[in-house]
């Protein structure tokens, strides 16, 4: 029975509960209220769990502040898509209270569930009842009431976790698209299945199924030609010297602890130490400002062979001088997937685009990666789907060196109109300004295909069936993906509408979409209808009215 935990055993438990969420990813996913074939709300939980856990790993130390700084830091990091930042929050709240202590009873670790649930809603502009932040709220509500009578962290945790069931099952009397659907929310399951397994961590109970890591790599942006890059952070250098050398003839007295303490003795003097071999070689690398020092450390073991010393203050130097000589005032960002549609974003001057979208929600860290290369000052952010706006906002955080503005494009059309109305003589806040403006002029639609029965927005939805839909919900649907756009077509357009945009995806052959834009323009003569190549997974046309 455990009457306390300490950071060993809070470790262990974000461990546990990644591992659970990871082993229910899939189920997670299936929860998606619209039956198209995006559903990610798991994928996203999961891989802000494992960066979670990849900065924990790294964490050499078990106080319990650093254990849970590196938690906090590495979900805001790897937080992926709505689900993912709000976990991330909720993550950052608990740890905030548990870092201040050594050992926690219940009573301090409902402190924390309570905490959590602040910074999530603060997280959100508009929160949402019937959501993942229901779950949070309801579960640390209770988890108060009752910490002072559960004791033992089992019966705690199995009350809290018959709470967090109920206000699972209340989500979807809160949230009528939930209600109709069919559903509870899936950021709320995904949650539950993390608590569960910090639960499990507790009693002891074995999970059966194995996991496989999931790699929450980066997705590398797609830089145009005209764009300004920096490769690396150029902030200030606390080491100056880069030295490398081999150690070779080893002294008899030598042995492979000998090795191990001159590890240690480089760590001391600098950073970026490689020191690794056996009694017959040995490679050392270190950043340091005492090369001299880490030489006379080798030197204790044996002999010194092709030493290399370079100066990384005068290189960081030249590469300040450089980047800042052709540094400019702004620079734009683009999220999408497709080629077409990246091809389409370069044309518009765009410096940067990141592969992401429906299925592959980019985290807060990739954005904030990929905006720190661009070599501006002012950097404008285009999410281009709901699900990604949240993660935009939130690296902000992650930059201190620029200013980052994210317009909240919901959708591919809404960027490239954002993008249209760039002006490289306005100031950052006009284009700004005239950016968020044009998100007005454009209704965009998407044509897919649904994933499973359902009856939702007055339709009765069977597997295979074409659908079309807007940012909100399900306007059209058919068993032809020409039926379903006209229909769409119909649904969405008004008057004041001139243009007609369509998209089409890697499914959709040129042919097909030029003789669906004949058809459009037969009915519509006074728009003017054209189609573009866009190469998006997922969608067989994604459709813009202006």
């Amino acid at each position: 029975m455990h009457k306390t935990i300490n950071s060993i055993e809070f470790r262990k438990m974000i461990l546990v509960g990644a591992k659970q969420l990871e082993i229910n990813r899939a189920k997670v996913d299936a929860l998606n209220v619209f039956p198209v074939p995006d559903g990610d709300t798991g994928t996203n939980m999961s891989l802000t769990m494992q960066s979670a856990v990849r900065e924990l790993t790294a964490c050499q130390s078990n106080v319990f502040g650093e254990v849970c700084n590196s938690v906090s830091k590495g979900a805001l990091r790897g937080a992926r898509g709505n689900s993912g930042v709000i976990l991330s929050q909720i993550l950052k709240g608990i740890c905030t209270v548990l870092g201040n202590y050594e050992e926690v009873d219940t009573k301090i670790f409902a402190k924390a569930l309570e905490q959590g649930t602040k910074v999530a809603y603060g997280a959100v502009s508009v929160p949402k009842e019937g959501t993942i932040l229901t779950v949070i709220r309801m579960m640390s509500e209770y988890a108060m009431k009752i910490a002072n009578k559960k004791k033992s962290f089992e019966d705690f945790f199995k009350e809290v976790i018959d709470e967090g069931e109920r206000a699972l099952a209340l989500t979807p009397e809160l949230l009528p698209v939930l209600k109709k659907a069919g559903v509870v929310d899936s950021g709320g399951v995904g949650l539950m299945v993390i608590i569960k397994g910090f639960a499990s961590e507790l009693t002891g109970e074995e999970i059966a199924d194995s996991v496989t890591e999931v790699e929450a790599s980066a997705p590398e942006a797609e830089f145009g030609d005209n764009s300004s890059i920096i490769n690396m952070d150029l902030g200030d250098i606390q080491f100056a010297y880069c030295t490398e050398f081999f150690i070779i003839n080893m002294k008899k007295s030598t042995t492979l602890s000998a090795i191990d303490r001159l590890r240690e003795r480089l760590m001391a003097i600098g950073d970026s130490v490689i020191c690794i071999g056996d009694l017959e070689l040995v490679k050392v690398h270190v950043h340091t400002n005492q090369p001299g020092k880490a030489l006379t450390y080798a030197l204790e073991l044996g002999e010194l062979d092709r030493p290399k010393i370079e100066n990384m203050l005068e290189q960081n130097r030249q590469l300040k001088a450089q980047l800042e000589a052709e540094k400019k005032e702004m620079g734009m960002l683009a999220i999408c997937t497709g080629t077409g549609l990246s091809e389409i974003f370069n044309d518009l001057s765009v410096d940067a685009i990141i592969e992401g979208g429906q299925t592959m929600n980019p985290s807060a860290s990739d954005i904030a990666n990929a905006a720190q290369k661009i070599n501006a000052e002012h950097i404008f952010i285009f999410p281009n789907n709901k699900n990604i706006i949240l993660a935009a906002e939130q690296a902000k955080a992650l930059i201190d060196n620029k200013t980052i503005h994210v317009i909240p494009t919901k959708n591919v059309p809404q960027g490239f109109a954002a993008a249209l109305e760039f002006n490289p003589e306005a100031s950052a806040e006009e284009n700004k300004t005239n950016m968020i403006h044009a998100l007005d002029n454009v209704k965009a639609g998407q044509v897919t295909y649904a994933v499973r029965n359902t009856t939702l927005n007055g339709f009765s939805i069977k597997e295979g069936d074409i659908i079309g839909l807007d940012d909100k919900k399900i306007l059209a649907k058919s068993h032809s993906v020409e039926e379903t756009m006209l229909k769409l077509i119909a649904k969405m357009k008004e008057e004041f509408h001139q243009m007609i945009t369509l998209y089409y995806g890697e499914d959709v052959k040129e042919e097909e979409a030029e003789a669906l834009c004949q058809t459009i323009a037969e009915k519509y003569p006074d728009c003017d209808v054209d189609f573009h190549n866009g190469g998006q997974s997922v969608y067989y046309y994604i459709l813009s009215l202006e």
